[in-house]
């Protein structure tokens, strides 16, 4: 079955979080780090000591590394090491490598996981502490502290670096290439998390089977920690698994703007995509929620800008009235959401932790300079007669296009065993 022990200092639930984290491209939320535990004081019948020992040599390799990196994971330097990678790489390495033993001590029912306690700290309240005798707690950590360290990787990819020349900031294509597969390992990790070990912990169970079994406290979701309790966790993974998903698809977006090849079909279609995965991110909830909802508004509104202002060209290349006229008005309402977007934006790295802005390139830049210039001067000139709510009830729908990106697929071999 298994126990838990939860500590805090703060009884009203908050928690110290960093003043400044610095340049975002991706939101990253406070990291949960585990905290060091001694598995040969838990060694009992039906656990070889070799397995306890393999396992708490793993884990206290990540433990020695996490809290190193941790707090190190909001800049987007990184500190080399012997092997030519970084600390933050090795940190992911040592998490990939104790998974599977982990799993291995979980899988088809195998009760000897209740045998061994494991605690975790969130990284901005070192006191928040939550320390339970139940390995799909740490399986849950373990994931939780995987996805996070891959999207701090795939922001440090896209924030921009300086050129040869000195002065110009610029992210490389390669760079944004390779952010696409870590966003969509990132999505993987967190869809295995939900789908396949959450379901695993019961929801609760009565005090009353307790007391007629003898058994210890029983370990059920409702004892989860604020960052993976159940209702808190599919929150924060529909949010996960959606920015993952945006940038990526936001990526695809700017690339095929900055094509020539790209059709205003194709463009638009990323556009609307990119709004419907962040329609999908509002419904959150935990310590970071009122940063990550500005977040979510902010990239919100800057889609719709562009879905609009793409929508508003294709609709005049109709060369009808009808068709200008709904032009115009998609036009006019890219402009309502770019502003928008702007002041969203400057709200989000106003709400603490205090964030900055990277110069705009992509889709941003691109969003910028062209909408005020593509608006035909003669709306311009009649703009004063629509306030902001009517230019968006006048604004023609998006079209709806069917969602085209997943997840990555976690290790079939793991999720097999965990269905079984």
């Amino acid at each position: 079955m298994g126990c838990f022990l939860s500590t805090s200092n703060d009884s009203a639930g908050h928690r110290r979080k960093p003043r400044n984290v610095g340049e975002i491209e991706v939101f990253v939320p406070g990291f949960r780090i585990p905290k060091p535990v001694d598995f040969s004081e838990q060694i009992g019948d039906g656990l070889s000591r070799s397995l306890v020992e393999h396992l708490s040599a793993l884990r206290t390799r990540i433990v020695v590394m996490a809290g190193q990196e941790a707090p190190m994971c909001v800049k987007p330097r990184r500190k080399a090491t012997q092997h030519g990678g970084s600390t933050l790489a090795d940190l992911q390495q040592a998490l990939e490598d104790y998974l599977p033993v982990l799993l291995g001590l979980v899988e088809k029912g195998n009760q000897q996981h209740n045998k061994l306690q494991f605690s975790w700290a969130n990284q901005e309240d070192a006191a928040e502490e939550t320390t339970m005798s139940n390995s799909w707690y740490e399986v849950l950590s373990v994931l939780h502290l995987m996805s996070m360290l891959l999207l701090s990787q795939a922001n440090s990819l896209l924030l921009h670096k300086a050129s040869t020349d000195g002065y110009q900031l610029k992210s490389s294509e390669d760079c944004r290439r390779d952010s696409i597969d870590v966003f969509l390992k990132a999505a993987g990790y967190l869809d295995f998390a939900v789908h396949h070990v959450l379901p695993q912990i019961p929801p609760g169970l009565s005090n009353l089977r307790f007391l007629k079994r003898n058994l210890l406290p029983f370990f059920c979701r409702k004892d989860l920690p604020q960052d993976l309790a159940e209702g808190v966790l599919r929150a924060f993974c529909l949010q996960a698994l959606g920015q993952v998903i945006h940038q990526g698809v936001d990526i695809q977006l700017g690339m095929a703007i900055d094509s020539v090849k790209a059709t205003l079909a194709v463009k638009r279609r990323f556009a609307c995509e990119l709004v419907k995965y962040w329609n999908q991110t509002f419904p959150l909830a935990n310590g970071w929620g009122e940063k990550h909802k500005l977040f979510i508004e902010w990239k919100y509104a800057e889609a719709k800008a562009a879905a609009y202002y793409l929508h508003g060209l294709i609709l005049e290349e109709g060369q009808t009235e009808e068709s200008n006229e709904m032009g115009e008005a998609a036009l006019l309402a890219a402009d309502e959401f770019l502003k928008e977007s702007k002041k969203a934006c400057e709200c989000f790295h106003m709400a603490p932790p205090f964030s900055r802005n990277p110069p705009l390139w992509g889709t941003s830049k691109y969003l910028c300079d062209r909408i005020p210039k593509d608006i035909p001067s003669r709306v311009l000139k009649n703009r004063h007669l629509h306030n902001h709510e009517m230019i968006l009830q006048t604004a023609p729908a998006l079209p709806d296009f069917e969602l085209s990106l997943k997840p990555e697929d976690y290790p079939a071999a793991f999720t097999g065993s965990l269905m079984e």
